[in-house]
């Protein structure tokens, strides 16, 4: 009975152990005095809203923290990568929020191209000091679903992910103001999803 004992208790640390393994990434608390980076193309920029209505905008009045828009509409990965070094350098971020790649996806980019470039931006990233949060973004067709390789990129790169948000509100009618673009309350909607996970993760500890 002993040994039957000591086996199970065995068998209950491993399958401790491992759940703590798959825990989800944590964020290191920000403060007032901190600064997120929302880096990426139009749906940064907040196309098909005003500037009042961008994401970037909704997510500094829920959180309370200065947050920079740095997206640029038209932007392909690749253009992306190449000034996000500057743009670091500049804002000296705490977290950036990177929405990239949807304009390889229209353009019909070679993936893998995409999902190097993608790689080299966490990496600057995070050499850089700064945590990074990533959203997928869905591929264009009538079934808007994530493109797989973001939720990959987050697990081998150990870094938050939103993934489906962009998908369910695209589908909505009432929530984008055309194919490839929120509308306002679209936009609050991905403000509120960022905020919520920056709660979720210990990076804030209350919204406004």
């Amino acid at each position: 009975m002993r040994s039957h004992f000591r086996l199970l208790c065995v068998f209950v640390a491993l399958a401790v152990s491992v759940g703590c393994s798959e825990e989800k990434p944590q964020l290191s608390p920000l403060s007032q005095s901190s600064t997120i980076l929302a880096f990426g193309d139009s749906l940064t920029y907040g196309t098909g809203a005003s500037k009042r209505e961008s994401y970037p905008t909704i997510l500094k009045q829920l959180t309370g923290i200065k947050v920079i828009n740095e997206g640029i509409p038209g932007e392909v990965s690749g253009k992306g990568k190449a000034r996000l070094g500057q743009i670091l350098k500049k804002h000296q971020p705490d977290i950036v929020i990177l929405c990239h790649g949807g304009n390889d996806l229209l353009q019909k980019i070679d993936t893998n191209k995409t999902i190097n470039n993608l790689k080299n931006m966490i990496t600057m990233i995070k050499e850089s000091g700064s945590e990074v949060v990533i959203l997928s973004v869905p591929r264009p067709g009538l079934m808007l679903k994530p493109a797989p390789f973001y939720e990959e990129i987050s697990t081998e790169m150990d870094i938050p992910i939103i993934a489906g948000l962009l998908s369910e509100i695209l589908s909505d009618r009432e929530l984008k103001s055309d194919t490839a673009h929120p509308n306002g309350k679209g936009y609050r909607q991905m403000a509120k999803a960022i905020a919520d996970l920056l709660l979720e993760r210990k990076a804030i500890n209350q919204l406004n």
